[in-house]
């Protein structure tokens, strides 16, 4: 299966139009210094939490350091059922040296 990615200059243009759920899954620390706007921080503890309350029609765009971890998140909600997933090339690396992002 090969896993869909979306750059960063596209990934912002659903952020700014609230089209889509971002998805953090970098370590607690690394989200709680800097993260995405209105990122969800999904880890092992409430990974079972979004699958059954985020619906599966909703984009979501899933990053996490520089755009390798992410390929295997995105692949895991493909297969939970989610629509529309894609991971984002560059990760957040790569966001934070263009756009705004949210101190800890």
């Amino acid at each position: 299966m090969e896993i869909p990615q979306i750059q960063i200059h596209d990934a912002k243009k659903k952020l700014d139009c609230n089209e889509c759920v971002f998805v953090d899954i970098r370590d607690p620390g690394s989200y709680r210094d800097a993260h995405i706007h209105g990122a969800i921080h999904l880890h092992d503890g409430n990974v079972q939490e979004f699958l059954g309350n985020t619906d599966k029609e909703t984009p979501v765009v899933v990053y996490c350091y520089h755009g390798n971890s992410s390929l295997g998140a995105t692949a895991f909600l493909l297969e939970n059922g989610f629509k529309d997933v894609a991971s984002m090339s560059g990760g957040f690396e790569a966001w934070r040296q263009v756009y705004e992002h949210e101190p800890g």
